[in-house]
């Protein structure tokens, strides 16, 4: 009888991760006819005149402009401003290429998005349909599929939650027992030690330091010659907050694409010792 291969989870940031930019930059602010500084200063503005959760706040603008704006702000207009996202280079051959290797190595790749952003705009990318599961802020939708009300708010503290779904296979968002519940690590489908998880700046830390501590393992990208960015990522990896740092492009053969192959060979390695240990 063949054993079943151990699972491996990537999870990603979006915004800056695997696109440029911020999802909602590409096409929404502008059909509002406003400036993105402009948006995201009321957005500052907002959350600390009202002492309020930020992430909260720009799902709750958004509606407000949308509608003073006289513009369509619905489910299939979500999907429509992903199909115009920018990604960096190579993101779309990358999830087929790393499921492969990762088959050929004797371990399974899955992979997840945990972001801040809006899922329906990332469901409606170009990438939409490699992820297992998709973590990001949305909406509440009427019987006409217009946004009436943030349904999930995801910053960058309650981001950790998303692991330990994934750790404990618990996926649903609704579960809130399971998810809290005492469970042996031997029993965890995915342990932290085979976790990899890829972000782009500060507001990941929490993620990057719980994978690291965990035994698994974090990577900081960076937009390729934007030095800001890049003295960030250097940054995090001098103070230990991230094991690896690497330019945003998911190539063949590029820095990001050998670290997570790399990473993938000694997770299976392990796996193939742990299981000559228990012979």
């Amino acid at each position: 009888m063949a054993k079943k291969k151990p699972h491996v989870a990537i999870s990603y940031d979006f915004d800056g991760t695997l696109a440029p930019g911020n999802m909602q930059e590409h096409s929404f602010i502008s059909s509002i006819k406003m400036k993105k500084r402009d948006f995201w200063a009321e957005v500052a503005r907002l959350s600390e005149e009202h002492q309020a959760d930020n992430i909260l706040v720009y799902l709750g603008l958004m509606i407000e402009k949308a509608d003073q704006a006289n513009v369509r702000f619905g489910k299939r207009d979500f999907v429509e401003l992903g199909k115009k996202l920018e990604l960096f280079p190579g993101v779309v051959e990358w999830f087929d290429r790393i499921n492969k290797y990762g088959d050929e190595a004797g371990v399974k790749v899955d992979h997840y998005i945990i972001s801040s952003g809006v899922r329906e705009i990332i469901e409606g990318s170009a990438i939409g349909r490699k992820f297992n599961r998709i973590y990001a802020s949305g909406y509440w939708y009427d019987q006409n599929g217009v946004a009436k009300w943030p349904a999930m708010a995801i910053n960058y503290t309650t981001k950790t939650q998303y692991l330990f779904r994934i750790n404990k296979g618990t996926l649903d968002v609704h579960d809130h027992k399971i998810v809290n519940e005492f469970v042996p690590k031997s029993e965890r489908p995915v342990p932290f030690e085979n976790m990899i998880y890829i972000g782009d700046g500060e507001t990941d830390v929490p993620c990057f330091r719980l994978v690291k501590d965990q035994g698994g393992h974090s990577i900081s990208v960076y937009r390729p010659r934007d030095r800001k960015a890049k003295a960030t990522s250097e940054k995090l990896l001098s103070e230990g907050r991230v094991n690896f740092a690497a330019p945003a492009n998911y190539q063949d053969g590029n820095s990001l694409d050998q670290l997570v192959k790399g990473i993938i060979d000694k997770i299976a390695a392990d796996q193939y010792l742990y299981r000559l240990g228990k012979l």
